[in-house]
This record gives C-alpha cells, sequence and structure tokens, in this order.
C-alpha cells in the first residue's frame, strides 16, 4: 500500500499532469481537500472508490482513515491544491507516515503563481527588469512568519514577489512595499487563477488598494514588480544569433535561402 501526494493544480481541472492523473485512476481510496480542488478532478477516480473530503478534519481525522487503507492493503492518492512543495501541510503528514513506516510518492502540480502568470500574459524574470521571484505570505493564524523574513527584507531586492494569503491585509501589504518600490510600481491581484470565475485586478502600489473589492477572497495572488507591465527590457541572449551554446554553436545553425 502506498499514499500518493499528488499535486492538483491552481483550479482548472485539466491542469493536472499525466501522472497524477493516473495514480488517481489507480487507487481504490481518495482523500482530497474539498475546499481548493474542483470536483471534475474527482472523475479521474474508479468506480467504486472511496472518496473523502478532508477540508473538515483535523490531521489525526485523516491518518486514521490511512492508517484503515493501509490496514487494507488500499493505496491512496492524497489530492491537494496547487504545488505540494509550499502551503501544503504535506510535510507533517509525511512526518506521521514515517514514523509508521507507510510508503508514500510526491507528484507536483502546477503552482497558483504560475497559473497567476499564465493569466496575466506575463514572463515575470525579464533581463535587466528582475531575475527572482520570491513566494512568500504574511502572518496568519495557522503559522506566523520567521524572524527575518518580512516583506520589506524581500522588498529591498527588488525580485518580483508573489504574496499569497494576504489579501485580507492588502493595505499593509501596501505600505510595506511603497517605500521600497515605489508607488508607481505594478501589482496585479488574481483570484481564483485558471478556474471559471477567474477575475485579475491590475494597478499600482497608489491605487490597487482602492480597485480590489471585498469578493477577493484569501485565495487571491498579490503579485507585485516591475516585470508585470515593463516592455522595454533587453533580448535574452540565450536565442541571440551570436550566442555561441552547446547546441547551437555560432555559425553552425542552417540558414534558410533569402526567398523571393
Amino acid at each position: 500500500m502506498t499514499v500518493h501526494f499528488i499535486g492538483a493544480g491552481p483550479g482548472a481541472a485539466d491542469l493536472l499532469t499525466l501522472r497524477g492523473r493516473e495514480l488517481i485512476a489507480s487507487c481504490p481510496v481518495c482523500l482530497y481537500a474539498g475546499s481548493l480542488i474542483p470536483a471534475a478532478i474527482l472523475d479521474h477516480c474508479p468506480p467504486g472508490a472511496r472518496i473523502v473530503n478532508t477540508a473538515p478534519m483535523s490531521l489525526d481525522d485523516i491518518m486514521a482513515e490511512i492508517k484503515a487503507a493501509h490496514a487494507a492493503g488500499l493505496d491512496i492518492s492524497r489530492l491537494q491544491s496547487g504545488d505540494l512543495s509550499i502551503w501544503s501541510a504535506m510535510g507533517e503528514q509525511l512526518r506521521r507516515l514515517e514514523s509508521l513506516s507507510i510508503p508514500y510518492t510526491i507528484t507536483p502540480g502546477v503552482p497558483s503563481f504560475s497559473a497567476a502568470a499564465a493569466a496575466l500574459a506575463c514572463e515575470l524574470t525579464l533581463p535587466g527588469v528582475s531575475q527572482s521571484v520570491v513566494l512568500t505570505r504574511t502572518s496568519g493564524r495557522a503559522s506566523a512568519m520567521p524572524e527575518g523574513e518580512t516583506l520589506a527584507a524581500f522588498a529591498a531586492t527588488g525580485a518580483v514577489l508573489a504574496v499569497h494569503l494576504s489579501i485580507h491585509v492588502l493595505d499593509r501589504v501596501v505600505s510595506e512595499l511603497t517605500p521600497h518600490y515605489g508607488a508607481d510600481c505594478p501589482v496585479a491581484i488574481v483570484w481564483h487563477a485558471s478556474w471559471p470565475e477567474q477575475r485579475i485586478v491590475r494597478g499600482t502600489l497608489a491605487t490597487i488598494a482602492n480597485m480590489a473589492g471585498p469578493e477577493l477572497e484569501r485565495t487571491a495572488l498579490i503579485l507585485v514588480g516591475r516585470a508585470l507591465a515593463c516592455k522595454d527590457f533587453d533580448d535574452s541572449r540565450l536565442y541571440a544569433g551570436d550566442y555561441d551554446r552547446r547546441y547551437r554553436p555560432v555559425g553552425t545553425f542552417p540558414r534558410f535561402p533569402e526567398t523571393g
């Protein structure tokens, strides 16, 4: 028996890896985070599968389900939103599984910041503008931020910030970032990225607080950085004709003859 942790993506049912889909279809038990995972993904479960929504459950409750499946020799697909490497609470589940010698696998998923950038038709790293993206959040009831991990500290780098789970303190985010980025710095808020009801609000640090309505709930992602609206940036050297690469040495790339 194995517990298969699967990143179910940002919301769109078809933003699921082939491996994830195949694992879901092979497991007679499915534990899924119902508050964030669309029901259409559950259509991949095999007929007769035990499907359990873990949204209202405690960690102990979840482990009780896993132990029961383990005793019966039944594989589990454990679906969680986005990608499992950030803010998934997977670590505490793995620790419990390891203490019980229950095997597991991990299949990554599409993270919400990637889906948000796609919705904005935006590359977050542009030559000469930004080459780093910081995934962060503000302190909340579930977990506090460690000392030193502050918005101001990250903003001092000039990197693009993807601020998760912080729409409820948007005024605070704006006040802490404005001294570092400037009031004219572009901001985009993407709510339910990739979902049918996806909504995008664009502005600047000076205007965004007045543009974001109360309907934008906790799952909204705040993106801040010059790369969000910059059009005047250098071309990457990656595709420059005189850039000598392992797979494209200078002078060896075939040229098509001019026509017409």
